[in-house]
């Protein structure tokens, strides 16, 4: 993109090895994410693209970087999808390989296109506006274009690396509650951008900025430690008592009409156990519609609730009646029951390929066996249920991946409750890196996002993302925590995305109609 001002290469010239250097970054920044919570990886990873891209020598190259670095993520990343459609969705496994690695192409189309953008925009700039200005602002364009389209797919998003749990803090976890996650990535894009242009001593690296950049990168940084201690809420009630269940039925039985007893009987016998106010079993907990299900155990959970004072949220399939004109219409929802009267709420956003097959895709469900994979949406505008004094906001599952739709309920929201079923991925990556969804969306709303799951991560993060208590995965327990309702809004969960969205269209715009061949 700009090799022509560089004073030294730090890789190659081969393409091939560029794209084995690129491959390896992308596998690197796997490293920065939950369980390993090793955030440098991420600004190294991110550091080895931009410095790749600096010694393109075409849109092309820079594709191609762009392309291998993105496999190296996503084929590192989320190469679990395997496990959910071989082994839980019967497809052979060599057809199922080829699936997950089209997917990886698919999704790596963003970091290329991204690549192909900042080389073409670039060359209008000098070496120093190219690398801190169109680098960043293009990766991070695409980085929030692949969380949109087709449902979206934001997962190993470099902001997420951003979130506690790894032996050194993250800094910048504290811009969470004023830019969210996606604005937390274009800072860690930008801090990349800076270390490569330092590494790579441009000609344009003047003295000043030499010295200006790192400055400015402790500043950034310092402040985002700062923003970690500002009280965005504070308490609205007293601690809550709640009971997070964890059944921990494999996938291969739940689904099974010869172990329907046995599954109800299993989160019936966890429920009982407990004297909290609020009792949250996981997304689908009872396999089988909700009118279907035996009237003594609705009877025995909503008696427990009651005699606890408080209430309980179940997970469950939920029909509609059908009309002449349209089948009954069937929702992936949660429904509470106890002392305050009873309240729905249907997930709203759904999988593709896995609550739903695209119609361009319906040819899918010859080789997938995968039940209730024709979900309806639930409606944006589901209010929070009352439960226990609190208005509790709801998600399900992949939900909680969406800042700004979990922000959606605040700031009447006081507590976050997602229910979820990660037993589709095996012993994997695929439940720690969920959870870092909810440390995420903790952080960005200042609220405290229990997570109830199958077979894990059970768990309870506070307002400042930190996992207060959790299970171990793959056991049967309850977890039970004094969970702390807050109340007031954070700057993110006032005006969400559209800061960063509007920040990048203004710059890209800027970029784009610059006239070629000035200089800066």
């Amino acid at each position: 993109m700009v090799s022509s001002t560089l004073q030294r290469s730090l890789f190659p010239q081969s393409r091939f090895i560029q794209s084995l250097i690129a491959f390896a970054g992308g596998a690197v920044g796997v490293l920065g994410f939950a369980p390993f919570y090793a955030w440098p990886c991420v600004i190294v990873s991110l550091v080895i693209l931009f410095t790749l891209w600096t010694q393109a020598t075409s849109a092309k190259h820079a594709a191609l970087i762009g392309l291998a670095w993105g496999l190296g993520l996503f084929l590192f990343g989320v190469s679990w999808l395997y496990v959910a459609i071989h082994v839980y969705g019967n497809m052979p496994a060599p057809l199922a390989a080829f699936a997950i690695f089209l997917f990886c192409c698919y999704i790596s189309v963003y970091p290329t296109l991204a690549g192909a953008v900042a080389h073409k925009l670039g060359k209008k700039f000098s070496a120093t506006t190219a690398l801190l200005g169109v680098m960043p602002a293009s990766f991070i364009g695409f980085e929030y274009l692949r969380g949109l389209v087709v449902t979206g797919f934001p997962w190993m998003s470099a902001g997420y690396s951003q979130t506690p749990g790894g032996i050194i803090p993250a800094p910048l976890a504290g811009y969470a509650p004023v830019v969210g996650m996606f604005g937390i990535s274009w800072l860690l894009a930008i801090t990349a951008a800076a270390l490569t242009l330092l590494l790579t001593r441009h000609a344009s690296l003047s003295r000043r900025i030499k010295t200006l950049l790192p400055a400015a990168i402790v500043i950034v940084w310092g402040a985002g430690s700062v923003l970690q201690i500002v009280p965005w809420s504070t308490p609205s009630g007293a601690p809550l008592s709640v009971a997070l269940l964890q059944g921990n039925i494999s996938q291969e039985l739940k689904w099974r009409e010869d172990e329907l007893s046995k599954s109800l009987f299993n989160y019936q016998e966890l429920a009982l156990k407990s004297r909290a106010k609020l009792i949250v079993l996981p997304e689908t907990a009872a396999p089988i519609f909700y009118h279907d299900l035996p009237a003594d155990f609705l009877t025995s959970l909503r008696l427990r609730a009651q005699n606890n004072g408080g209430d309980l949220i179940i997970g469950a399939p939920y029909s509609l009646p059908a009309t002449a004109s349209a089948p009954a219409p069937f929702f992936n929802s949660a429904i509470s029951m106890g002392v305050a009267p009873s309240q729905r709420y249907s997930k709203d956003h759904l999988v593709a390929f896995g609550e739903f097959i695209p119609p361009l895709f319906s040819w899918v469900y010859s080789w997938l066996s995968i039940p209730l994979s024709g979900f309806t949406q639930g409606g944006r505008e589901q209010a929070s249920m009352r439960l226990s004094n609190h208005l509790v906001a709801i998600n399900i599952c992949y939900e909680d991946a969406f800042g700004s739709e979990v922000a959606r309920p605040l700031p009447e929201a006081e507590l976050l409750v997602n229910m979820s079923n990660m037993a589709w991925y095996g012993h994997s990556l695929a439940a720690d890196q969920h959870v870092q969804f909810s440390q995420m969306r903790a952080m960005e709303t200042s609220r405290w996002m229990l997570r109830s799951t199958n077979t894990g991560v059970t768990a309870a993060v506070n307002e400042r993302g930190e996992i207060v208590k959790s299970l171990p995965q793959f056991t049967r327990g309850v977890l039970e925590i004094d969970a702390i309702p807050r109340q007031g809004t954070t700057l993110y969960a006032r005006w969400r995305d559209a800061p960063v969205l509007i920040s990048l269209i203004v710059l890209m715009s800027l970029f784009v109609l610059r006239t070629p061949g000035k200089t800066d």
